[in-house]
């Protein structure tokens, strides 16, 4: 049976692919959107105005997480070279403490990196730091040097710019991502960082792999959006839910005659409902189209049926208003 970390990779490595020269694409915002509601319907019922906020507030600290793990590659790095130091700075070093191996710490891909432009400016001006997390700093590092494809890299003949790129591709996906520990530091620095994890650092490898050395230190990084029209389908499905919801669970209800609703997994009521928000104010968005996201994130989210479930509830929804002529959907043609 595929584990839940192996499962939510696979998910994050679907997201991924989704985004190509952006960041954050609609499967992420509908997971963000099925965040925020569930805040919403768990808290205090704030205004939809301050949900809303809460909603680009929780998008643009993922944006964080992004610049903050690159930011941690040259942290680990830096933490390695200081090591060096003060084993050439012992009071009877070795030859070996003298004559280091400096290639990972010389590592270009790096170099380049620490002096990108748009980098420094964010971190700059988000004020991150991984000052305050030095101890899974050192963690992360004492993994990696004990890892065969850290060996590997190191008593290799010799090392270019694309095996610079790879071992730290390599230390993202097999060390970083797989670390409980470093899943744990992240939740702990940021409620908004919890579930998103594992869809980050596959941005972070995907900008890995987009490094060219002849980009120098304006190397472009990922934008948050890819246009102002993604801001507003997430803005405007929030809206949908949070003003149509109770009849969104009528009809649910209405079609699960057989369950009871507080015995249905409120995570499977909360998806279904942003599900039909997006089929009915999304003319342009293929019913199949929606159905499919709701429930992939279903069965990476919610139980393990769920995706089964809410397939079946939503279709024979799809099935009634179709019927009733209340489902509009406009075919587009390109240009």
């Amino acid at each position: 049976m595929i584990s839940k970390q192996e499962k939510n990779s696979t998910f994050a490595t679907k997201i991924e692919k989704r985004s190509k020269n952006f960041m954050i694409n609609r499967v992420l915002l509908r997971i963000k959107i099925i965040q925020i509601l569930y805040s919403f319907y768990k808290g205090d019922g704030k205004s939809i105005p301050l949900a809303e906020k809460e909603l680009f507030h929780s998008i643009e600290r993922t944006y964080d997480l992004y610049f903050h793990l690159l930011q941690l590659s040259v942290e680990i790095t830096n933490y390695a070279s200081e090591k060096i130091e003060t084993k050439r700075n012992k009071l009877r070093p070795t030859p070996e403490d003298l004559n280091p191996n400096t290639r990972f710490i010389d590592n270009k891909f790096i170099r380049q990196l620490a002096g990108n432009v748009t980098f420094n400016e964010y971190l700059t001006k988000q004020k991150l730091s991984w000052v305050n997390n030095q101890d899974i700093v050192k963690e992360l590092y004492a993994d990696i040097i004990k890892s065969d494809f850290y060996l590997e890299y190191m008593n290799a003949p010799e090392a270019d710019y694309v095996a610079d790129k790879d071992i730290w591709r390599k230390i993202f996906k097999k060390i970083i991502l797989q670390s409980e520990d470093f899943d744990t530091s992240i939740e702990d620095q940021s409620i908004y960082w919890v579930d998103v994890l594992e869809i980050v650092i596959s941005f972070v490898i995907k900008t890995i792999k987009r490094f060219d050395m002849e980009n120098g230190i304006n190397q472009p990084l990922l934008p948050m959006f890819k246009d102002e029209e993604d801001a507003e389908f997430a803005r405007k499905l929030l809206r949908g839910v949070l003003t149509n919801g109770a009849e969104y669970r009528k009809m649910i209800d209405e079609h699960t005659r057989n369950w009871e609703l507080d015995r249905i997994a409120f995570m499977d009521i909360l998806i279904m409902e942003v599900a039909l928000s997006e089929i009915m104010d999304f003319p342009t968005i293929p019913v199949n189209v929606t159905l499919n996201e709701y429930i992939e994130i279903a069965k990476n989210y919610s139980t393990e049926k769920s995706g089964t479930f809410i397939n079946g509830v939503l279709d024979n929804i799809v099935n009634q208003l179709r019927k009733e002529n209340k489902l509009i959907k406009v075919v587009m043609f390109p240009n």
